[in-house]
């Protein structure tokens, strides 16, 4: 089974990207999604995070913004919140590798937001990296509820720069020029690798 670590700064278009490989027929495991899903109340996140952060827990849920805002702000919070969250989104990783490679598949994509900024490369036969030209990226992002330049270029400053990723990467998806060169692009990594 080949897989396929998917990955792109903040607004490059990866979730457009996933969906395609979705349409295609490939799984795809999202780690934000499951950041989501472990974090919501039940999760199996939620009681550390509550130990942990318990100013952030607001109305029985995890507040996502109030917790980015603390631990972007102190990089020791962040290392404790990367060491309640990683091994749990790895676990899940894991299982689903292992759900895949026992029904057949030939190819699965790992989603994952900060691939190169966590070595996740380590774990993938080959790295595809959606990228569009800064403006358009600057674009999407700002359009976004609750976005700001000032949160745009710290989410950026903790990001490896777009052209080391497309340096690293086996494959570059370009998601400025329509979604249906995106998906012709994906579409021949695809066959490609399968």
């Amino acid at each position: 089974m080949v897989i396929l670590g998917l990955t792109g700064s903040i607004g490059m278009g990866k979730s457009t990207a996933a969906r395609m490989f979705r349409y295609l027929g490939v799984p795809v495991h999202d780690a934000d999604a499951t950041n989501h899903f472990l974090m919501a109340p039940g999760g199996v996140a939620f009681a550390p995070l509550s130990q942990a952060f318990p100013d952030v827990i607001r109305d029985g849920r995890v507040d996502r913004q109030l917790l980015g805002k603390k631990v972007f702000a102190n990089p020791d919070l962040l290392k404790q919140l990367e060491a309640i969250m990683h091994p749990l989104i790895r676990s899940a990783e894991n299982r689903f590798l292992r759900n895949q490679q026992r029904l057949g598949r030939k190819l699965v994509v790992l989603d994952i937001p900060l691939l190169y900024e966590t070595t996740g490369e380590t774990r993938c036969h080959h790295v595809a990296v959606v990228s569009a030209p800064g403006f358009i990226q600057r674009q999407r992002v700002l359009s976004r509820e609750g976005m700001t330049d000032e949160k745009f270029s710290a989410i950026l400053s903790k990001q490896m720069p777009d052209i080391e990723k497309r340096k690293r990467a086996d494959f570059i998806i370009p998601t400025g020029l329509g979604r249906a060169v995106t998906f012709q692009y994906i579409q021949g990594i695809v066959d490609q690798l399968t």
